[in-house]
């Protein structure tokens, strides 16, 4: 089944030139995806009945006509493949005279609430959402990102309560906030970025201190998370 919502940009979804933020897009497809969740008995509200949550590992997101402040979007989204722990979910958002402004591909995860450990995706499942065929990035996986050799810019965050969202870890919206920091100043006045990808590896806690690093190599912005042992949160890349 293929999903769709209409949403409005708002004052707090633009930067420059009263575009929409990267931030504000990857939240339309948060949101949608949560929507289309709900339907099927498998959202926020249904989490203590099925003792699950659904987890994001992995963003990917290509801009080709960025959007403006007050348009209305009409955003599409759909459950496309699985295997025994793993989902995938796609995204198209189209502006009112129905030009593609965006498409997008996310991986996701089944997780018990109880123990924290992954559940099996069953078919009672896939059938509540029915899988489509149709994929925004035809014949590509989403692949592990390269982690650089070298980092030319670092800093360093204690996450506070604003950071934590319904899972009790950081948003996963915030981890692009936190790549952002990490940029030289001349790389995050050239924003916004229209390749982003975002993979999430551990979880980042209430008061978690992290280290953002940040590398550029062949135009690709590379900022890598990881605890101060370096063990490794997520990986932002953005071109």
């Amino acid at each position: 089944m293929i999903f769709k919502e209409n949403f409005r940009t708002r004052l707090t979804d633009i930067g420059k030139d009263n575009k929409i933020k990267n931030k504000a897009l990857l939240q339309i497809l948060e949101d949608i995806g949560g929507y289309h969740s709900d339907v099927v008995g498998y959202g926020a509200n249904d989490t203590l009945k099925n003792k699950t949550t659904w987890i994001l590992l992995d963003w990917k997101l290509k801009v080709i006509n960025r959007p403006k402040y007050g348009q209305t979007l009409e955003t599409h989204t759909w459950v496309r493949d699985k295997n025994r722990f793993f989902t995938f979910r796609d995204y198209e958002i189209y502006d009112e005279k129905g030009n593609i402004c965006a498409i997008a591909t996310s991986k996701w995860t089944l997780v018990n609430i109880e123990t924290g450990k992954m559940e099996r995706i069953t078919d009672d499942i896939v059938n509540a959402y029915t899988i489509e065929e149709k994929e925004v990035f035809p014949g590509e996986k989403l692949e592990k990102p390269v982690i650089p050799k070298e980092f030319s810019n670092e800093i360093e965050y204690t996450v506070i309560r604003k950071d934590i969202d319904i899972n009790k870890h950081m948003h996963n919206l915030y981890y692009l906030d936190l790549a952002y920091e990490a940029l030289p100043e001349d790389v995050y006045n050239n924003r916004p970025y229209d390749n982003v990808r975002i993979m999430y590896k551990k979880e980042i806690k209430l008061g978690d201190t992290v280290i953002c690093k940040y590398s550029n190599e062949n135009d690709r912005h590379t900022v890598v998370i990881t605890d101060k042992e370096e063990n490794l949160h997520a990986i932002i890349e953005m071109k």
